[in-house]
């Protein structure tokens, strides 16, 4: 009986033990799922944290991008091209015989940008100059035949209009706010991938001289062009249109990341012109002209040192009718000072067709002063 006893209380202790041990574990094995509860409970705050607070640093522009893609089209374009097969080069019979003429349809790509409800949209004149057909695919997948509401080769743009019903629109910023190192994003249709997005900064405003278009005043930027883009949206990080990407500079001088786009302010004035009128109504005075060396024109007293040389006056513009001359140095346009040629340039095509535009400058050893009335810019092709 005391060997049972001594059995029973040998047992207990030996499970008593075990339980003590268990104790312990126990809360060592359920430590880290316990201390993971709250934070599930807490999840749904989580996304909060992705909106970036005044001072923090934005690390997506998911939210830009949703705001202005859905406006950003895709433009496909055709065009019939002729064509000689090569033995015909030999033979010019061959050459003038219209039968041996064979005849192609080159397709090529583009973007374009909704900015209104009425289905206007914007794009470059050479993304369509020439183009047989024209067909727009909006990012919801809508195929659309566009009509052409009218160009503006001067500056490389162009407006189209799509009849479709509740076309998404892009928000306008304003351009004229851009300083170097703003971020912005460039969505288009590179080599017909639709909707990419690329993203870099600000490298310079109010970029002309480059020979792309008559009218100059580019935002220069290092996000990504594409062939494709032209056409397509430049957005600020709150998704809103700043300009439209148009160039980059030629890849054969080695260059990376050196892309201009249009200023919004500008297609803005663009397109409500071509949308009222067909065209863009602009002040011409009929002269060409070439900035004076600083030093020569400091050198004849002018002050400040900037003058423009007339170089041609149009026989029927409105320069020669109230006297212009070649040679003539123009040194202010109503009261202001020159500042350039380009700034000259786009200072009068700013004025309506019908001002009065006071021209001021030296004539050899003379000043002079005259007041001629612009007349409205003929198109390019018969300038």
């Amino acid at each position: 009986m005391p060997q049972t006893l001594l059995f029973l209380l040998k047992w207990t202790l030996v499970g008593l033990a075990i339980a003590a041990v268990l104790m312990l574990v126990r809360p060592i094995q359920q430590g880290p799922t316990a201390a993971a509860a709250p934070a599930q409970q807490d999840s749904p705050a989580t996304p909060a944290s992705f909106t970036p607070r005044e001072g923090e640093v934005r690390t997506s522009f998911a939210d830009a991008v949703s705001r202005a893609g859905p406006a950003v089209v895709n433009i496909y374009t055709a065009r019939v091209v002729a064509s000689v097969p090569n033995a015909a080069f030999g033979n010019p019979l061959l050459r003038q015989n219209p039968a041996q003429v064979r005849r192609r349809v080159e397709g090529s790509l583009g973007s374009g940008v909704i900015l209104d409800s009425d289905g206007h949209l914007v794009t470059n004149d050479h993304v369509i100059r020439g183009a047989d057909q024209i067909r727009v695919q909006l990012a919801d997948g809508r195929i659309a035949t566009p009509t052409i509401v009218g160009t503006d080769p001067d500056t490389d743009l162009a407006v189209l209009r799509v009849d479709l019903e509740n076309p998404p629109v892009m928000p306008m910023g304003r351009s004229n706010v851009l300083r170097a190192g703003d971020v912005v994003l460039a969505i288009g249709n590179p080599f017909g991938l639709s909707q990419t997005v690329t993203q870099g900064i600000v490298s310079a405003t109010g970029r002309g001289r480059l020979g792309v278009t008559d009218f100059e005043d580019f935002i220069q930027t290092d996000a990504a062009i594409n062939f494709g883009n032209s056409g397509g949206a430049l957005i600020n990080t709150e998704g809103e249109l700043i300009g439209i990407n148009t160039a980059v500079l030629a890849q054969t001088l080695g260059t990376d990341g050196i892309s201009f786009a249009i200023p919004v302010n500008m297609v803005r004035g663009v397109m409500d012109q071509i949308i009222a009128h067909g065209r863009v109504r602009r002040g011409w005075l009929g002269v060409s002209s070439e900035e004076l060396p600083r030093a020569t024109a400091a050198a004849l007293g002018i002050d400040p040192p900037v003058a423009l040389r007339i170089s041609s006056v149009d026989p029927q513009g409105p320069a020669a009718r109230v006297g212009i001359r070649v040679d003539d140095l123009v040194t202010h346009l109503n009261g202001q000072p020159i500042v350039n040629a380009q700034e000259a340039l786009n200072r009068v095509a700013a004025m309506s067709p019908g001002s009065e535009l006071e021209i001021r400058g030296r004539r050899g050893n003379a000043d002079f002063s005259v007041e001629a009335t612009l007349e409205e810019r003929p198109p390019r092709g018969s300038r």
